[in-house]
């Protein structure tokens, strides 16, 4: 059985032929979907802000360790894409950036001795 790995994806985005509802949907919820509420999360939290230019989504994602982060970034934008079109908002360029959490090394800053 392979090991299973905790990463933390941002999906990032451009939205793109937004209709009129869309657009006015959009600045409705803007403030649901701001810096206050970035949040990595399993079914994903979208992130954008007024100018309706760019948006990012975060998710955590569990995968086999051996699929690595490419898996990782793919499953996310998967997501990304399926929560996008449930929504009916137009988007382009999904790119993804992949960390995996059981890798990451941690620096503690040690206590000062003098």
């Amino acid at each position: 059985m392979d090991t299973q790995h905790t990463y933390r994806v941002i999906v990032r985005g451009t939205w793109d032929g937004l209709t009129d509802g869309s657009r006015a949907r959009l600045l409705a919820e803007v403030e649901e979907h701001g810096l206050a509420q970035m949040r990595f999360t399993p079914e994903g939290s979208l992130h954008y802000d007024r100018a309706l230019k760019h948006f990012s989504y975060r998710f955590t994602v569990v995968s086999d360790a051996a699929e690595g982060e490419e898996m990782a970034g793919a499953i996310a934008e998967d997501k990304a894409e399926t929560a996008l079109r449930a929504l009916g908002h137009g988007w382009r360029g999904l790119r993804s950036s992949v960390t995996d959490m059981d890798t990451m090394k941690i620096n503690y800053k040690g206590s000062s001795r003098r």
